[in-house]
């Protein structure tokens, strides 16, 4: 397939993108508003102030507007930015609508989706992100439409929807196993520790798990068959770190998330945590050539992580921890990355299955390296 050239900055379509991406998180908003119920994440819904969220509508639809007009006079192509305002009109139409609601009175259900924390997160992600490897890429030839971009934000959407249901997946069986073995008085303890050294404490346990976990998806062959699906990453950027198979994506999180909910921290430095690792995650994956200084050897970095997804034998089963570079340190699984960043990333010339569908069912019933140049997972 022939790749997709490199948007130019002038050109009207980076800010028609933008207009669309910008109108369509605002319609997003506005349903979750009418079903906050379902749509809407209950351990985020307390942190939401309606006169905050009212002022983050309108700043959002008055860029997308801005982008809008942008496009407009500087493409010739106006589809993207009356795509863009048909959506902010269709936004504005609901808002206007809306009835006034109170936290208290939003019913808590069992399983929701949480389009309140997909909405969130990509609008940050794209705040940090988009400007970070529009400005400063590491890979200049790489566009942000590259061939397998629309199975990557598949990927981004569903994970990001289904957040409430994996948190419930894991935190069931851990009360279940946990609840009648007398950790209250380690609870409390933990709960009166200092918020930012509680974040700290909680941020290293879960790496540590984190570790153990993802290192095993690497060593065992049934398991690498779906953690391959996230190593077939060849344009590595920001939205292509939410490549990750509905499998690998529960295992890990539940082995990450499970020493969090057994040791209770509060639920302030829970929320923290959730944004952190979400954040970091998407950083790690970002096509940017910043190289953060020193900070490198303390937090995970981008060129840290490119190591752990290099097409190059030397850097196979290096660099596994998503935090602190000194959990691989301990473990003996650290790559010394210096100034150096991989020259390629991926499977190498492994035919791997395209499309969201296909990588969810194919880990079920074939190794996606059998046969190919990589047939044991442990050299990865």
């Amino acid at each position: 397939m022939t790749q997709n050239k490199r948007l130019q900055i002038g050109d009207g379509i980076i800010s028609g993108y933008l207009s669309i991406f910008l109108a369509i998180l605002c319609f997003g908003g506005t349903v979750c508003a009418y079903f906050p119920e379902y749509l809407t994440t209950s351990d985020f819904r307390e942190l939401y102030r309606p006169d905050y969220v009212k002022w983050a509508f309108l700043i959002v639809l008055a860029l997308s507007f801005c982008f809008a007009l942008s496009s407009f006079i500087l493409s010739k192509k106006t589809r993207h930015g009356f795509l863009a305002i048909l959506l902010i009109a269709a936004s504005i139409f609901l808002a206007s609508g809306l009835p006034e609601y109170q936290i208290q009175e939003i019913d808590s259900k069992s399983f929701t989706i949480g389009m309140d924390w997909l909405i969130l997160d990509l609008l940050i992600s794209a705040l940090i992100f988009i400007p970070m490897e529009l400005f400063l890429p590491k890979r200049l030839e790489q566009t942000k439409f590259h061939e397998e971009w629309r199975t990557d934000l598949v990927y981004f959407i569903i994970s990001h929807l289904l957040i409430q249901v994996i948190g419930v997946l894991v935190q069931l069986p851990a009360v279940k196993l946990f609840s009648n073995v007398g950790l209250t008085s380690l609870h409390e303890w933990v709960q009166g520790i200092w918020f930012i050294p509680q974040l700290f404490l909680a941020l290293v346990v879960s790496d540590l798990f984190q570790w153990i976990s993802h290192y095993f998806f690497h060593k065992i062959p049934f398991l690498w068959r779906f953690h391959s699906v996230h190593h077939s990453i060849k344009d590595i950027d920001w939205l292509a770190g939410s490549r990750i198979h509905f499998v690998d994506l529960i295992l890990v999180r539940a082995f990450s998330f499970l020493p969090i909910y057994v040791l209770g921290f509060s639920q302030s430095v829970f929320i923290a945590y959730v944004v952190i690792v979400s954040i970091q995650a998407v950083l790690a994956h970002a096509n940017t050539r910043i190289n953060f200084g020193s900070l490198r050897y303390i937090i995970v970095t981008p060129q840290y992580h490119h190591w752990h997804h290099a097409d190059d034998p030397k850097a196979y089963n290096k660099n596994f921890a998503i935090h602190f570079p000194f959990i691989d340190m301990l473990f003996g699984t650290y790559y010394p990355i210096g100034k150096s960043w991989p020259k390629s990333t991926g499977l190498g010339d492994v035919k791997f299955p395209k499309g969201f569908t296909r990588q969810f069912v194919f880990p079920f019933f074939k190794d996606p390296t059998k046969n190919n140049s990589i047939d044991d997972p442990s050299e990865r």
